[in-house]
């Protein structure tokens, strides 16, 4: 786990030189987000059960340099998950490589410390969470972008009851952005599908597959208010019970 830690921390010294001169013109920005979920499927899984979930997060942009920091809390919208409350605290480097080439790669690193609050910390699933996001916006004809993200967990510290919460989580993703005459932004069309490699013990498997559609209401320069709906098929029971599982996400954004 260290190795990975360390080759992360070393990509991103390679590209701190470029991410300085940035913050020379850059500024700083804040971003708070609202966002509520008819159920928090967090990596195909049930979190909260039947109840939804509302996340506040704020998101500090560092000048413009791909380096920030987000903050978010999360919990169930009814009671039975008082315990479930969680905050995390995730630092996070983002950026564009081979730009101006058919190969232009939009990356974003990030690690988290997911804390669970009303838990003492050895009896909680405290974990850290690396997270590798990629895309690839003009690798495809016809608009299509595909995109990967890797995440792996681990405890955060020895002795934890679920000390075994150990491995990959690897999505595959492909978007779309129809254009509709209607309306000023376009409607974001997208699938995943998700492979559990180890992680909580689980068989490494194909877990789940997810379509989602989305888009963005401007409301005001700063304010922006994003519904979507989505539907996840799970094909590992391990993951849900449930096979067939449609939620929907509502989110307001403020930007400073």
């Amino acid at each position: 786990m260290f190795k990975k830690g360390f080759l992360a921390v070393a990509a991103v010294f390679l590209l701190f030189p470029a991410s300085l001169a940035r913050a020379q013109e850059g500024k700083l920005g804040v971003t708070l987000d609202l966002t509520y979920t008819s159920k928090w499927l967090s990596k195909g899984i049930e979190s909260y059960g039947s109840k939804g979930g509302l996340f506040k997060t704020i998101d500090i942009d560092l000048y413009g340099t791909g380096f920030g920091f987000r903050v978010t809390h999360r919990n169930a919208t009814s009671s039975g998950y008082v315990d479930n409350q969680r905050i995390d605290y995730q630092p996070y480097f983002k950026g564009l490589l081979f730009d101006g080439t058919r190969y232009l790669t939009k990356y974003d690193i990030s690690v988290a410390y997911e804390s669970y609050t009303g838990l003492d910390r050895h009896k909680a699933n405290t974990t850290y969470e690396w997270v590798y996001a990629f895309s690839w916006p003009k690798l495809l004809p016809y608009g299509l972008v595909p995109g990967y993200i890797a995440h792996y967990e681990y405890p955060a510290f020895s002795g934890e009851a679920n000390r075994k919460n150990v491995g990959w989580v690897h999505r595959f993703l492909l978007g779309y952005d129809m254009n509709v005459p209607e309306l000023k932004n376009p409607l974001k069309l997208s699938t995943e599908v998700a492979y559990y490699d180890g992680l909580a013990n689980r068989v490494s498997d194909w877990a789940y597959f997810t379509a989602g559609i989305s888009t963005k209401f401007n409301i005001t320069d700063n304010l922006s208010f994003v519904p979507g709906l989505y539907h996840q098929l799970t094909m590992d029971k391990s993951i849900s019970k449930h096979k067939d599982i449609t939620y929907t996400m509502l989110s307001m954004k403020y930007k400073f």
